[in-house]
Order: structure tokens, then C-alpha cells, then sequence
């Protein structure tokens, strides 16, 4: 029923936003974030979507219009990828570098 319902609420234009709940016992951050992604992509929503619920619509909801998006001037926290996540959103879990505010946290593994 929740996949049925996140797509028509898609198909009808309805904002979504990305949120896990991490934080209670039982709850891992950053691995459940993936899991909502293929989520979403059950649901029907295509990979690419998906990204943008997770990304620029939940910056929206936050009235945040500085993140969710890379652009000249704005802030950035970003994830390398060593695999395209429009083909596979599990690609999202092949991290090569993190960066937080535009400083690398965690380099590629060698």
C-alpha cells in the first residue's frame, strides 16, 4: 500500500520528502538512507527521481534553498560515486570520497 500511495503521490505532482527516522536504537545512519532510496525506486519513481527526493525536494521542504543542489555559490556536501546511480540506485552505496562543505572526509579507498 505505502509503494501504491508514494507513486501516485508522485504521479500527481505531490511534494515528497527523504527522511529515516535514524537516531532510535535498531536505526544505523547512512545505511538506511540507501534502503529509502531503492524504496522509492520500488515504488515506481525512476533512480533519477528518487536522488531528487532525497537531495533538492527535501532542501525545498526545509526551506534550506542554499543545499540540495550543486551550484556556484552555494553549500555542498557530496558523495563520489564509482558507480552511476541513474542506471542502479544501489550504485549509491559504491562511495569512493565524501565531502562535507566542500572538504573531503573521506578519501578513496586505494
Amino acid at each position: 500500500m505505502a509503494e501504491s500511495n508514494t507513486r501516485r503521490l508522485s504521479d500527481a505532482g505531490i511534494p515528497l520528502g527523504f527522511g529515516t527516522d535514524s537516531g532510535p536504537p535498531g536505526r544505523f545512519p547512512g545505511f538506511f538512507e540507501h534502503w529509502e532510496l531503492a524504496l522509492l525506486v520500488d515504488a515506481g519513481l525512476t533512480p533519477m527521481r528518487a536522488l531528487q527526493v532525497a537531495t533538492r525536494d527535501s532542501a525545498r521542504f526545509l526551506q534550506a534553498e542554499d543545499v540540495g543542489t550543486l551550484q556556484a555559490a552555494r553549500r555542498a556536501d557530496l558523495i563520489v560515486l564509482d558507480a552511476d546511480p541513474t542506471a542502479d540506485i544501489r550504485n549509491t552505496r559504491a562511495i569512493h570520497a565524501v565531502y562535507v562543505g566542500g572538504r573531503l572526509v573521506q578519501p578513496p579507498h586505494q
